[in-house]
């Protein structure tokens, strides 16, 4: 599979093949999860090559209608947040419980939306506006800078608030900049370079503002961003800001590996309960080596046993915009992720990546299993 799409992707760029609708449809079946550049011995970075391709088909096809809709409401965080708004109010019009689970349906079909997927709520006020820009800490300890992220900021506060919490108690000023737009992932998937080039730069200027020690990711995709995906894609097209990105990669760190940095142990806690902990490795932690860190907390985390799930480190499927345009195809390369979590005997399903957290619940409650999926940052608040 990876080859033919460098093939297809050499002729793209080259001139050599004609851009109809077969075309955009064969470069669109890629999940830039990055299992292919890991096991390459060539190192050939196919996920690249497919970005750089799929650049070329909007440059000369124009963006697909989905992308053009992702576009008006990425470039426009007003816009983004009124939709979340309004979706927060009127899920209820549109969206219905799902019986015995904690899921939500569509009522009605929906542009580009399968009526198969389940989704979470949108949260009633975003995290972002839930604190000040700065919230300070004691004088001597590191200054953080939170890049929030929009799943975390509109889908799951509950993620900023452990990591505000564990910060906090850890006496770090943590700092939330208002400026801080889309990392820009959903816009380059697409093939929309413009737009994501806008974000990166609106980033790095609100990532600047304040002197940090370090920029903390709660969600694998933007961590990727920030830290590969700018210094490499920017730093060719914009040699004065190279430096500028490539400071700004050295100081973004995971969640978990920051915590080990700042030299976190879980407390001790009495209870007589012991839940079973499993956890995915969400792609974009799995091909930057973020693998074990999360577990070595959640071995030493009181009150959890640890079960290792197999194919923790596979792909669970979502690829961003890939569920979007192939939702069965996104479904069913789930299907494995989900056997896997039922046949690890846990009780909660942890991983580093709101996005995977959706694509997750969706594929367990699709086959009636009734397990909670978590970010690993709530328990290790808790």
């Amino acid at each position: 599979m990876a080859r033919g799409k460098v093939a297809i992707a050499r002729a793209v760029l080259s001139g050599g093949i004609e851009l109809d609708d077969r075309t955009y449809a064969d470069m669109s079946r890629c999940l830039l999860c990055g299992s292919c550049v890991e096991k390459c011995p060539n190192d050939v970075p196919t996920d690249r090559i497919v970005m750089a391709a799929r650049e070329v088909l909007a440059r000369k096809r124009g963006l697909s209608s989905f992308h053009t809709a992702v576009r008006h409401v990425l470039k426009n965080r007003g816009l983004m947040k009124t939709g979340a708004f309004l979706a927060a109010v009127l899920h209820p019009l549109f969206l219905r419980k799902v019986p015995g689970t904690s899921g939500l349906r569509l009522r009605f079909p929906i542009p580009f939306v399968s009526r198969k997927r389940h989704f979470p709520k949108i949260a009633a006020k975003p995290f972002m506006d839930r604190y000040p820009e700065v919230v300070p800490g004691e004088p001597d300890k590191p200054r953080i800078v939170f890049f929030v992220g929009c799943m975390t900021n509109f889908v799951y506060p509950e993620i900023g608030e452990s990591a505000l919490r564990i910060l906090r108690k850890l006496g770090c000023t943590v700092i939330i900049p208002k400026g801080q737009q889309c990392c820009g992932f959903p816009a380059i998937s697409g093939g929309d370079r413009q737009t994501f080039d806008k974000l990166a730069d609106s980033n790095i200027a609100a990532l600047e503002k304040y002197r940090a020690d370090f920029i903390m990711t709660g969600c694998a995709s933007c961590g990727s961003a920030l830290k590969e995906f700018y210094p490499a894609m920017l730093g060719e097209s914009k040699p004065g800001l190279a430096e500028r990105f490539q400071a700004l990669a050295g100081k973004t760190l995971d969640a978990v590996v920051l915590l080990q940095r700042l030299g976190f142990k879980p407390e001790k806690v009495q209870s007589g309960m012991k839940s079973v902990v499993t956890y995915h490795d969400p792609c974009h932690l799995r091909r930057r080596k973020v693998t074990g860190e999360p577990r070595e907390l959640l071995r030493s985390l009181p009150g959890a046993v640890f079960a290792e799930m197999e194919n923790a480190d596979s792909c669970c499927g979502l690829g961003g915009t890939f569920s979007v345009y192939h939702y069965g195809t996104s479904m069913a390369i789930n299907s494995r992720k989900t056997r896997s979590i039922a046949r690890s005997g846990a009780d909660i399903v942890l991983t580093g990546c709101p996005g995977c957290m959706m694509q997750i619940s969706d594929g367990l409650m699709r086959e009636g299993i009734r397990k909670k999926v978590r970010h690993i940052l709530e328990i290790l608040s808790e």
